[in-house]
């Protein structure tokens, strides 16, 4: 038997498993849905929390999560935002779906729509930044203004939302926050902070449905970290002017105040989750955070394994390699998780916790990790793809079309190059075929053949 049908037997038993799993969680009445917390960082990689190794910034409240949940030790993205945030969404890899930088295709199901079907009072806060990207200057602009899904269409009952029309509109997202809320612009946000305004409205939120017959789902896409760099609410240069509005440009600020950024961060998560507690919901919430690409180019930052540079946009570790905790206390599993996990595999498992199932004729390239989550077994990846293509997109030209496979230890890439990622983390010394070990062999056969499976399904 060839690796290709072995690993189409492995897909095909593993689907059933996690059906047959479905299945099972399906008989579960309503009340036996948890709520579920879904928090997105935006623009950090796993060197930003000390509970990874990281040293130069503090993050107590999610190494507290991380002691009482689980944290996964191979979980990925795509390199860019809108990348990861449409597959987070929809459960499908960027060559399924894609349209264009900072657009979600307005006929997508999302995972606001699949949740809310599921039974679930839903709501966003954050960042949106999937409708219309492209200033009107930019070439071709024309053709994709518009063009992409608003927030009230994508299934969330509530929504409090940055960056939810044109791009030269959107105002600041930090301090002074340009809010769309369930429809209107909030007009008193002056002097206020946009992660502050977002976290008072999941706590209401939450409050609300507390005592609901029915469990509540709310995504909080965060802001933070992402540039401009600019000071919080616990810097020294609060209300400085030049410093809390600088020129925006294709970055802004002074990096100098990424720690507080990344501090205030791990602020307002402890947040959500202390609103959770004080609901007396702690052992009914499912509660996962993650981050939507690598750190920002800019920022160097110290582990204590080494300096590691941010890798925003690039395909390697440093872009792509994002912390992933789960917390659900007397559910979950406790511990650290070393399986394989990317951000189309959201969907399944958070639909799986809701002891629900997609459809078997809706496309999905995600794969439940909700048996890792509970300790149970059930359906592991064995490998992850991707297909990055930023473009079109305003200040995306520089960018080109790459596709990849890896497993934990290796990746191949489209033009045949395979690296040995556990030993090469910046991908400077590919292998070549004539020295090949037995294990680099099977591994480039493998993701060969996953590369080869995957251009088969190229959205026409």
């Amino acid at each position: 038997m060839n690796t290709l049908a072995r690993l189409s037997l492995l897909l095909v038993a593993c689907t059933g498993l996690l059906l047959a799993l479905s299945f099972d969680r399906n008989v579960a009445s309503a009340a036996d849905q948890p709520n579920i917390v879904l928090i997105l960082a935006d623009d950090l990689g796993v060197e930003g929390l000390n509970c990874y190794g990281g040293t130069s910034y503090r993050t107590p409240r999610l190494d507290q999560l991380a002691a009482e949940g689980l944290r996964f030790t191979h979980a990925y993205s795509q390199p860019l935002c809108t990348n990861t945030r449409i597959q987070l969404m929809t459960g499908l890899y960027n060559h399924r779906n894609w349209l264009y930088f900072g657009c979600l295709n307005p006929r997508a199901r999302t995972i606001g729509h699949w949740m809310r079907d599921a039974g679930y009072h839903t709501c966003i806060a954050g960042k949106w930044q999937l409708y219309s990207y492209d200033p009107p200057d930019y070439p071709g602009a024309e053709l994709r203004r518009g063009k992409g899904m608003h927030p009230k269409d994508a299934g969330f009952d509530e929504y409090s939302l940055w960056h939810t029309g044109h791009t030269e509109r959107k105002g600041p997202r930090y301090a002074d926050p340009v809010i769309l809320e369930n429809g209107k612009f909030r007009s008193n946000t002056r002097g206020r902070y946009g992660e502050d305004v977002w976290v008072e409205f999941i706590e209401k939120f939450m409050r609300r449905h507390a005592s609901s017959d029915r469990p509540f789902f709310v995504y909080y896409p965060m802001t933070l970290p992402h540039w401009p760099f600019v000071p919080t609410p616990r810097s020294k240069d609060w209300g400085v002017e030049e410093k809390m509005h600088p020129p925006l440009g294709t970055s802004g600020g002074d990096a100098k105040y990424f720690p507080d950024m990344v501090s205030y961060m791990d602020e307002v998560v402890g947040r959500v989750v202390d609103a959770v507690d004080d609901l007396g919901l702690r052992e009914q919430t499912l509660i996962i955070y993650l981050s939507d690409n690598g750190t920002d180019r800019k920022v160097l930052s110290q582990t204590v394994y080494g300096n590691v540079l941010g890798g925003k946009g690039l395909t390697t570790d440093a872009g792509t390699h994002v912390p992933l905790i789960a917390r659900w206390p007397g559910r979950l599993k406790q511990g650290i998780c070393n399986d394989l996990v990317d951000s189309t595999d959201l969907l399944p498992t958070l639909l799986a916790a809701a002891g629900k199932s997609l459809p078997n004729d809706v496309a999905t390239d995600g794969i439940s990790f909700f048996s890792q989550l509970v300790g149970e077994s059930g359906p592991k990846r064995q490998w992850t793809f991707c297909h990055y293509d930023p473009r079109p997109g305003w200040d995306k030209d520089r960018y080109g079309t790459v596709r990849y496979a890896r497993t934990k230890r290796y990746k191949l890439y489209g033009n045949g190059r395979l690296y040995d990622i556990a030993n090469d983390r910046l991908e400077t010394r590919p292998i070549p075929p004539v020295d090949d070990t037995a294990r680099s062999k099977r591994a480039r056969g493998l993701l060969k053949e996953v590369l080869t499976s995957m251009a088969k399904k190229t959205a026409k």
